[in-house]
C-alpha cells in the first residue's frame, strides 16, 4: 500500500508540476498538489518556486534551478524527499533526506542527511550529516558530521567532527575534532583537537591538543599540548607542553619555557624563562624604562633582561636590575657593584641608584 501511495503521489506531482496546482477543498487550504503559492494544510509539490506563504506540512522532492525563484516563507513541517528547500525563509521543523536549507533565514529544528544551510541566519537545533553553514549567524545547538560554520557569529552548543568556524564571534560550548576558530572573539568552553584560535580575544576555558592562539588576549584557563600565545596578553592560568609566549604575561604559567616582555604572577618554567630583550634602559632615577618582572619565577634559567621585583629560583638567575631576591646555584645582578654581581646561593640589590650613563 505504501508503494502504491508514493506511486500515485509521484504521478500527481508530475502532472501538476506544469500547472499552478490543485487544492482540496480549495486552492488555499486543505490538501494541495503542485506549486500552490498560498496554502495552509498538507501540500505536495515537486519543486517549490515563487512561493508566497505556506503553512502546515510541505513535502517536496527537488529544488528550483535558480535562486531567484526561491521566495516567500514556509512555516510548519518541511519534508524533503530528498531535498527540503525552495523558499526564502523557513520556520519550524525542516527535514531533508539529503539536505535542507533556505535562501535567507531558517528557525527551528533543521535536519539534513548531508547538510543544512541558510544564506542568512540559522537558529535552533541544526543537525547536518556532513556540515552546517550559514551566511549570517549560527545560533543554538549545531552538530555537523564534518563541521559547522558561518560568515557571522556562532553561538550555543557547537560540535564539528573536523572543525567549527565563525567569521565573527564564537561563543558557548564548542568542540572541533581538529580545531575551532573565529575571526573575532572566542568565548566560553572551547576544545580543539589540534588547535583553537581567534583573530581577537579568547576568554574562558580553552583546551587544544597542539596549539592555542589569539591575536589579542588569552584570558581564563588555557591549556595546549604544545604551545600557546597571544598578540597582546595572556592572563589567568596558562599550561603548555612546550612553551608560552606573549608580550605580556599576567598569569600562572606552567610550561617548560616561556618568553615575554613583561611578566606578573607565578612562572613555573623548568627549562627557561625569558623576560625582556638583550638591552635594558634606565632612567636617571634608576627605574626601568623597559621590561619588568613581578612575582615568583621558578626555572633552571631565569633570564630577566630588565627589572626584577619579587623572587627568582633556579640553577642560574640573571637580572639587569634587582628589587627582589635570587635563590640558586649562581645568581647574577648586572647593576650591582663589582664583586657582588655574581654570587652563589643568594643575591639581591646591593647597588647605588643607577643613571642612564651607568
Amino acid at each position: 500500500m505504501l508503494r502504491s501511495f508514493f506511486s500515485v503521489l509521484f504521478l500527481v506531482l508530475s502532472l501538476t508540476s506544469f500547472a499552478q496546482g490543485v487544492g482540496i477543498p480549495t486552492e488555499a487550504a486543505g490538501i494541495g498538489f503542485g506549486n500552490l503559492p498560498m496554502f495552509s494544510g498538507m501540500r505536495f509539490n515537486y519543486a517549490d518556486k515563487r512561493v508566497k506563504k505556506i503553512r502546515g506540512i510541505n513535502i517536496t522532492i527537488w529544488q528550483t534551478k535558480h535562486d531567484s525563484l526561491q521566495t516567500g516563507s514556509m512555516s510548519g513541517l518541511s519534508l524533503g524527499l530528498p531535498l527540503a528547500i525552495g523558499t526564502d525563509s523557513r520556520t519550524g521543523v525542516s527535514i531533508g533526506a539529503l539536505g535542507t536549507g533556505a535562501k535567507s533565514d531558517m528557525k527551528g529544528v533543521s535536519v539534513g542527511g548531508l547538510g543544512v544551510g541558510a544564506g542568512g541566519n540559522l537558529k535552533g537545533i541544526n543537525l547536518g550529516g556532513l556540515g552546517i553553514g550559514a551566511g549570517g549567524s549560527l545560533t543554538g545547538i549545531n552538530i555537523g558530521g564534518l563541521g559547522a560554520g558561518s560568515g557571522g557569529s556562532v553561538a550555543g552548543i557547537n560540535l564539528g567532527g573536523l572543525g567549527i568556524g565563525a567569521g565573527g564571534d564564537l561563543t558557548g560550548l564548542t568542540f572541533g575534532g581538529l580545531g575551532a576558530g573565529a575571526g573575532d572573539d572566542v568565548k566560553g568552553v572551547i576544545i580543539g583537537g589540534l588547535g583553537v584560535g581567534a583573530g581577537g580575544d579568547v576568554k574562558g576555558l580553552s583546551i587544544s591538543g597542539v596549539g592555542l592562539g589569539a591575536g589579542g588576549q588569552l584570558k581564563g584557563i588555557n591549556i595546549a599540548g604544545i604551545g600557546l600565545g597571544a598578540g597582546a596578553e595572556v592572563s589567568g592560568l596558562a599550561i603548555a607542553g612546550v612553551g608560552v609566549a606573549s608580550p605580556k604575561l599576567n598569569a600562572i604559567v606552567i610550561a617548560p619555557a616561556a618568553a615575554t616582555m613583561e611578566a606578573k604572577g607565578l612562572m613555573v618554567t623548568p627549562v627557561y624563562l625569558q623576560v625582556g630583550g638583550s638591552k635594558a634602559r634606565w632612567s636617571d632615577s634608576g627605574e626601568s624604562a623597559g621590561s619588568t618582572f613581578k612575582g615568583i619565577a621558578i626555572s633552571a634559567y631565569n633570564n630577566i633582561r630588565g627589572e626584577q621585583k619579587g623572587l627568582s629560583i633556579g640553577v642560574f638567575n640573571y637580572a639587569d636590575h634587582q628589587k627582589g631576591f635570587q635563590l640558586g646555584l649562581l645568581n647574577y645582578v648586572k647593576d650591582n657593584p663589582k664583586g657582588l654581581r655574581l654570587l652563589p646561593i643568594f643575591n639581591t640589590r646591593f647597588a647605588r641608584k643607577q643613571t642612564a650613563k651607568d
